[in-house]
């Protein structure tokens, strides 16, 4: 029989580990959550404290029955479920369900699928968190008493199938108030004149020395008569020298919103490719166990270990001059965050993505970069850039103002890391900078073009699934765990569906499922 048995909650986990331990260990899956509410009631005693009533769904009491085959009198048996609250509650689920009760069980847990990891995950055990527990059974009898009212109420009254949820009948609110807003709103004139000079060109910003607004043809002739009467002179020139800071390391939700913006992944896409790049199961040449640490997190914190080897690895690669002193530290912004955990970030440092992206797939090398690079990051010194500003008097009295503004990197500090061959400071800061040529205060300046063109107030943009997880976030509306199944969940349900620009639009179902349910 086995000597030591390990439970882990996904087979590819599973594997990754098996290879890290002797011949006593023996790893096995859960396959997830093995016990919960029952599908066809309530499952819970409101009159008795919401009292849950769990039990194992039939698909799962093959795993169980597994499980229990590798368990004698003698086996020692570790818990090594996800650390967050769903595999704390999946670790105290499995005591009963095995019947552990009076059995000595160990718990353990890891941010990294590593073999220095998972011995020292065996040497400090420790016992099931009961808080985590009873937090995650809290959210569940939530969701289930939320669903399991509302959705037959919308089965009766509109149609069979439907479904309500404590955060999936929010996300739609939201969708829904967005697209009326939309239907509601009503473009206003306005118009834009331009100013082409040698070498760069200002926009017009004020009359009178007040914020101008041009709101039609006749004030936009008004004003480009009188600015083609006069002379543009060059009132003043505004030099300062700002920094730009590094963003925080990613938690589950800014990885989301990185790689939807950076890579055009979907949000369900990339929590699948961060978790394999967390199991592991590559055929790395001198590397065994996952490329990054857990990934469902809303902690901003990185261990002691990362800040060394970051602080080294800059050191190596750009030179002292774009290293720390000191780490930089970051605030987690999201109510209750778990400290405990660590922020998003590779295993090793020292694997650049040039090392590791010829033996894993190409999107897991996206993903995986965007990590490595992001981290490297936070730990370099903040970019100096000079930023100018021209203002330009101009008409037959002088009446209006036009403002250049420039910028210049000095120093690139933490944009070093996003430049390769192809990229310069430049390029990185974003295609709207411009360097503006030598000129003087006071000095006339020749107009060579003035163009002035009509536009209309544009409507808010409908949200995308990555716009639509920052304001799940800033509400307070879910956690990290259900930010993908959610947004999955909403449109398999055809209350949202996805347009061609990757927008997410409510259907009339999801408008009348809303209606109703407010």
């Amino acid at each position: 029989m086995t000597k030591h048995l390990i439970i882990v909650e996904s087979p590819a986990k599973a594997r990754t580990i098996q290879k890290f331990l002797s011949d006593d260990y023996k790893v096995m899956a859960s396959m997830g959550h093995v016990r919960d509410l029952p599908s066809k009631k309530l499952g819970f005693d409101p009159e008795n404290h919401f009292m849950p009533q769990y039990e194992i769904p039939k698909d799962k009491k093959k795993t169980i029955s597994e499980l229990k085959k590798a368990i004698s009198k003698d086996t020692s048996i570790f818990l090594a479920t996800d650390e967050d609250r769903e595999g704390e509650s999946i670790s105290w689920h499995l005591i009963s369900a095995l019947g552990l009760e009076k059995k000595p069980i160990q718990r353990i847990v890891f941010h990294e699928v590593t073999p220095g990891a998972i011995h020292q995950a065996l040497e400090h055990p420790r016992e099931v968190d009961q808080h985590l527990v009873d937090a995650q059974q809290a959210r569940r009898i939530l969701d289930r008493a939320v669903g399991y009212e509302l959705s037959p109420l919308l089965w009766r009254k509109i149609k069979p199938g439907l479904s309500a949820g404590r955060v999936q009948s929010v996300s739609v609110k939201i969708l829904v108030d967005r697209e009326r807003e939309i239907r509601e709103f009503e473009p206003e004139e306005y118009w834009k004149i331009r100013a082409d000079f040698e070498g760069f060109h200002a926009e017009l910003s004020k009359l009178d020395g007040k914020v101008i607004k041009i709101q039609n043809k006749e004030e936009a002739d008004k004003a480009t008569q009188s600015i083609k009467a006069g002379e543009c002179i060059l009132k003043e020139i505004d030099e300062r020298e700002a920094s730009r800071n590094p963003a925080a390391p990613f938690t589950t939700s800014t990885l989301q919103q990185e790689a939807s913006n950076k890579l055009g992944f979907s949000v369900k896409k990339t929590m699948l490719i961060a978790q394999q790049l967390y199991e592991g199961n590559f055929e790395i040449p001198d590397y065994s166990g996952g490329l990054i640490t857990y990934m469902r997190t809303d902690s901003v914190t990185l261990s002691k270990e990362a800040l060394a080897q970051a602080k080294e690895v800059i050191g190596k690669r750009f030179g002292s001059e774009f290293g720390l002193e000191k780490p930089r530290s970051f605030r987690n912004r999201t109510k209750n965050a778990q400290e405990a955990h660590e922020a998003i970030r590779p295993v090793n440092l020292e694997m650049p993505p040039e090392k590791v992206i010829p033996h894993i797939e190409r999107d897991q090398g996206r993903l995986y970069g965007l990590i490595w690079k992001r981290t490297l990051a936070t730990q370099m010194k903040a970019a100096k850039i000079a930023r100018t500003t021209f203002r330009i008097n101009s008409g037959d009295k002088s009446e209006y103002q036009f403002e250049a503004k420039g910028q210049q990197i000095l120093f690139p500090g933490f944009l070093k890391v996003y430049m390769d061959s192809s990229s310069d400071a430049q390029s990185v800061l974003g295609e709207k900078d411009l360097i503006l040529p030598r000129v003087e205060q006071g000095q006339r300046l020749p107009l060579k073009d003035l163009n002035s063109e009509q536009l209309f107030t544009k409507p808010p943009p409908r949200y995308s699934e990555a716009s639509l997880v920052k304001k799940l976030e800033s509400q307070g509306i879910g956690r990290p765990s259900t930010y993908a199944p959610t947004i999955s969940t909403i449109q398999d349900r055809g209350y949202v569906e996805q347009i061609v620009d990757k927008r997410l639009k409510p259907t009339d179902m999801g408008e009348v499922v809303t209606d109703f349910l407010t």
